[in-house]
């Protein structure tokens, strides 16, 4: 067997096997991205979204004119909970320790996108798209939890749905991957 042949098959292997591994490394990201994070505080969403009515853009506001919807501050969570005793609820008594040392809270991101790619809650926001649409039903969640695979294949089946006529644009590698 002729040397360049001998060679040709390693190569193909390690060729292969390079592909399998990215692959399997941007699956594992997209997953690791949206793992289920402990909070510094037990925030429960359906308290506040279901039982006091309280709309996603209050706390997450930045999802009208930003990239990111953000996390609420200190201050906004004060807004309100200054009015309220904490009485034995350890969330209220944790929120009021975070108050009384004027210490910011680390909120930890749920959802979170790898960083090759670009998304903004802006144009989705301003489409008309519900919290819903992507998040699941988080007013039903006493904790916010990743929904399923918020990956590329994922958006694409969306913007082909829900934006037929704009698919062309939407499903431009640059769109999303600046």
């Amino acid at each position: 067997m002729p040397l360049k042949t001998r060679l040709r098959l390693p190569a193909l292997v390690l060729i292969a096997l390079f592909v399998v591994v990215v692959a399997a490394a941007a699956v594992l990201g997209s997953k690791s991205a949206q793992a289920q994070a402990e909070q510094p505080i037990a925030f429960n969403h359906s308290v506040h979204v279901e039982e006091l009515g309280v709309p996603c853009l209050y706390c997450h506001s930045n999802a009208q004119r930003g990239q990111s919807a953000g996390l609420p501050t200190l201050e906004k969570c004060q807004g309100c909970h200054s009015q309220i005793d904490p009485g034995d609820s350890q969330a209220l008594q944790d929120l009021a320790r975070y108050a009384e040392e004027n210490k910011p809270i680390q909120w930890v991101p749920v959802a979170l996108q790898p960083d090759f790619v670009y998304f903004s809650h802006r144009p989705h926001v301003n489409a008309g798209l519900n919290c819903e649409s992507c998040h699941g039903d988080v007013g039903q969640m006493t904790v916010a939890e990743p929904q399923g695979d918020m990956n590329m294949g994922w958006c694409l089946s969306c913007h082909k749905k829900l934006a037929p006529e704009r698919f062309v644009k939407l499903s431009d590698c640059a769109t999303c991957h600046k």
